[in-house]
């Protein structure tokens, strides 16, 4: 990670040290394959030019905004999303609130105040669909015109499509995640999903039965398939462990508890209370199941943890920045 990344709130607050950039623009949740390609674009042409390399995201996500009663399962939540810009080799993100008034500013505005007055881009890079101010009335011929006035190159980045030719995008992803498919979505993200939250208490059952776990709350939103799973976990500290993971009720030994995040770190003994961990997810095992006894879950674990184990011994990074979040 670049030591000196930076999470600015909103661009009226860039450093003077940021100006003049380059900026890639988009909500980029999950920060896939898709998005990858905008981003190393951006990291070119900063890169070709000795300038920094910006980019442009709004929180909380426009369609949360717009469509407040329909949950939306984010990908990666602000901390995470900075994480791998970070890793990927961007100077910063700016971080715009997005509100209802925010929305109302016309196309012409958003140029002119956040791009050239705020940002003072050198140049802009995005895909070839963005549309931005009010009722969308910004779009690839507007903003490619506007950087003419305004002095800034523009480069519009075509979809990316993977190895069967579909298009790459986060609802895929997330569609994926909701069926346990975790390893087809990291094909399409290039890394390991991750998530990241405090560690909290649980009802300590698993240290009675030989099998501890870090207990992790994930947001309401997040509709990762209920099961167990083999992952890496990574302490606060940096330290990695190969792990066996189980998301959901618990509905052998708990009827009505909310969901979450269990995890059986492999050969380590510690506390890791109030600690922010990630947990990178590798494989799906099973479905969550409700046994009779504790005899007959604890047997299953077992089995559990040896699949997990065989299957963490053989795992290669699928890119760089898979090494960087989860090896």
């Amino acid at each position: 990670m670049m030591r000196s990344f930076q999470r600015i709130s909103g661009s009226a607050t860039l450093p003077d040290g940021l100006r003049g950039g380059v900026v890639a623009i988009g909500n980029f949740d999950g920060v896939h394959r898709g998005h990858q390609v905008v981003l190393e674009r951006a990291l070119q042409e900063a890169a070709r030019h000795g300038v920094p390399a910006l980019v442009l995201t709004f929180e909380p996500h426009p369609r949360t905004v717009f469509q407040p009663d329909t949950p939306l399962f984010l990908l990666t939540p602000p901390p995470m999303k900075a994480r791998l810009l970070a890793e990927l080799g961007f100077d910063a993100v700016v971080e715009q609130a997005f509100t209802r008034e925010f929305a109302e500013l016309d196309a012409e505005r958003f140029v002119m105040q956040m791009l050239s007055s705020d940002l003072g881009v050198s140049h802009v890079v995005t895909g070839f669909d963005f549309h931005f101010g009010k009722n969308r009335q910004g779009g690839p011929a507007f903003l490619m015109e506007a950087g003419a006035r305004h002095g800034f190159g523009v480069t519009l980045v075509d979809p990316f499509r993977d190895e069967g030719a579909e298009i790459v995008s986060s609802s895929r992803i997330r569609g994926l995640l909701s069926e346990g498919e975790v390893a087809q979505a990291a094909g399409l993200l290039g890394y390991r999903y991750t998530v990241e939250a405090e560690v909290g208490h649980g009802k300590q059952l698993g240290r009675t039965l030989s099998f501890p776990t870090a207990n992790m709350a994930l947001p309401e939103t997040n509709s990762l398939k209920y099961g167990i799973y083999a992952v890496r976990f990574r302490r606060a500290d940096g330290t990695l462990h190969d792990g066996v993971a189980s998301f959901g009720r618990r509905p052998t030994v708990d009827t009505d508890g909310a969901p979450l995040l269990e995890t059986f770190l492999f050969d380590f003994t510690g506390d890791l209370y109030w600690q922010t961990c990630r947990v990178s997810l590798f494989a799906y095992l099973r479905g969550e199941e409700k046994f009779d006894g504790l005899d007959a879950l604890v047997a299953q674990m077992k089995r559990d943890e040896a699949e997990a184990r065989a299957l963490l011994a053989s795992v290669t990074p699928l890119s760089p920045l898979d090494r960087a979040i989860a090896f």
